[in-house]
């Protein structure tokens, strides 16, 4: 049986750990809040921009670049993850699912990665790394994506790449987030539906014309996209981490509690123990 002075030495080092798990739930429940605010606000701009697309799309020829489907050869991962762990199973799901992706054929696939964990985990799955990026702050800049946006049109514009696939996780609730694989290009014109078809169409001009308002559109929708899908990442992160550290702390509150009975156990026997020699000896005495 342990003695009171090593259950002590533990009941300490517990304690001090639950110290750090309950400040770092703290922060990521501050940072948790700040997300989810930006992400209430982000999401019109993202539906807004969809929908005008589609709207175009009514109106167009559907052999535009951005929406003809070719054959696949290579396609192209866009990894979201964190540059920090501690966040329980939010980095390993989006990794172990372009792990799978990639394991089918390592040669048909190039990553693009967001996030140390991400890197450390893809650099060496067979897959080209194209681009790593690392240190984007838990508030997300708009000019974050558009980094990221510029290397994915400019590979699927230049052929290099057949297809884009966008690899994050989506914030559905505090203690839910979903990993998730979206296909960002080409870009999937929504299928017509009968009643639009028998309605009277608006007559529209595009100007200069509809293949240069495409140009334009699409660019911004895959920035947005990702700019979403990091603001999706990041209230996700947040609500992972505040979990797995309220658990954590929970978990050093039982151990706790359990040392506790342990030590004083430990401590009654002791005193037992030397009652009992207290009154062996007066008896020898006798």
């Amino acid at each position: 049986m342990a003695t009171t002075k090593e259950i002590k030495r533990r009941i300490r080092g517990i304690n001090s750990t639950r110290q750090i798990t309950k400040a770092m739930e703290l922060v990521s429940t501050a940072k948790l809040r700040k997300a989810r605010q930006k992400l209430e606000s982000s999401r019109p701009y993202y539906t807004t921009v969809v929908e005008s697309i589609q709207n175009v799309l009514e109106y167009v020829n559907l052999n535009h670049p951005f929406l003809l489907r070719r054959e696949v050869k290579k396609t192209l991962l866009v990894v979201i993850t964190s540059d920090r762990g501690l966040a329980g199973g939010y980095n390993n799901n989006i990794t172990d699912m372009a792990s799978d992706l990639i394991a089918e054929d390592p040669s048909a696939y190039e990553l693009v990665v967001i996030g140390d964990k991400a890197r450390d985990r893809l650099e060496n799955s067979g897959a080209e790394l194209i681009k790593s990026y690392r240190g984007f702050p838990e508030v997300i800049d708009f000019q974050h994506a558009q980094r990221v946006g510029k290397v994915v049109m400019e590979r699927y514009a230049s052929k290099a790449v057949d297809r884009v696939l966008l690899l994050f996780t989506r914030f559905d609730t505090t203690l839910q987030y979903t990993p998730m694989s979206l296909e960002v290009l080409p870009f999937s014109a929504p299928k017509a539906d009968e009643k639009a078809e028998k309605k009277a169409r608006t007559l529209v001009t595009f100007e200069p014309n509809p293949d240069e308002v495409l140009d334009n559109l699409i660019p911004l929708y895959v920035v947005i996209t990702v700019f979403g899908a990091l603001i999706e990442a990041s209230a996700s992160e947040q609500a992972s981490r505040r979990t797995a550290m309220e658990a954590a702390t929970e978990n050093a509150d039982e151990m706790i509690e359990d040392l506790s009975v342990s030590y004083n156990r430990a401590r009654q026997a002791a005193i037992t123990n030397e009652i009992t020699e207290i009154v062996s000896g007066a008896n020898a005495l006798q």
